[in-house]
């Protein structure tokens, strides 16, 4: 009798912790872009300066419908930036997206996550922030604009350093041994099908998951201030225009308090 009330108990509590999860937050809302702002900055480098003239911000980022589907279409014809007007800490992040067939410089964009500042001032464009890459063929890199910088176990390569979990924890920034760190794997799909990117943040750790593999660790993010590192914990999103046209069916994002172990071991 014991045995069976404490069984009981035990399901009981269960579903209660699980009832208390808190759910999935969609920054889209399937309809407009009125909750994020639009900034747009420079010219793309290498390509005629005449793409980008007739930009504005609402041809840039626009929510379009396919297949009786409403997406967010990223132009790619200038550089800009569509950003949450929240601030985040400690969450898992997913974002779907796939790559358009207009194509100005290359497929080039970024998930851009602990931003923080003014637009304009990361690359004449953004607001200061740590990247996950989402380039076609480097999905999932680091890259840490002006100031911001972090830890990460890395090999060495011909040229920079690759994440490996196995590796040597090195400083990475703009100060130490660059600003760029490339995944460790390529786990992209072909150019035209969904990408999923899990990015979790939680105190100065932060995970790149691209397609359900680990490509990247991100350790003690920070930003450089009178030459002391100061933890860099929380921020906006950002969303670059940067190359080509880019489409997003979600976005969305949830609090959390620990990263899955499965994910750091």
């Amino acid at each position: 009798m014991r045995k069976n009330l404490l069984l009981i108990l035990v399901i009981a509590l269960s579903a209660i912790i699980t009832s208390c999860e808190k759910p999935w937050q969609p920054l889209f809302n399937g309809e407009n872009l009125d909750n994020w702002d639009k900034h747009l900055g420079t010219f793309l480098p290498g390509a005629d300066s005449a793409i980008g003239l007739n930009a504005t911000p609402d041809n840039v980022f626009s929510v379009v419908e396919q297949n009786g589907e409403k997406l967010i279409r990223i132009s790619g014809a200038i550089n800009g930036s569509l950003a949450t007007r929240d601030t985040f800490a400690n969450y898992h992040l997913q974002l779907v997206f796939r790559w358009g067939d207009s194509i100005y410089t290359k497929q080039n964009s970024g998930l851009l996550y602990h931003s923080f500042g003014d637009f304009g001032v990361a690359i004449g464009t953004w607001m200061t922030n740590i990247e996950c890459q989402l380039m076609h063929e480097r999905l999932g890199d680091t890259y840490l604009m002006e100031n911001t910088c972090c830890e990460t176990k890395v090999k060495p390569l011909d040229e920079g350093y690759i994440f490996a979990k196995d590796g040597e924890p090195k400083q990475f920034g703009r100060d130490y041994n660059g600003q760029g760190i490339k995944k460790a794997l390529d786990a992209e799909k072909p150019l035209g099908e969904w990408n999923t990117v899990d990015l979790y943040c939680v105190g100065r750790t932060s995970v790149h998951v691209v397609n359900g593999q680990v490509v990247m660790i991100n350790n003690n993010t920070g930003k450089v201030e009178n030459g002391q590192i100061v933890p860099l914990t929380s921020g906006k999103i950002q969303l670059q225009s940067e190359g080509a046209e880019l489409f997003v069916k979600t976005i969305q994002v949830k609090p959390i308090k620990e990263i899955p172990k499965e994910l750091l071991q």
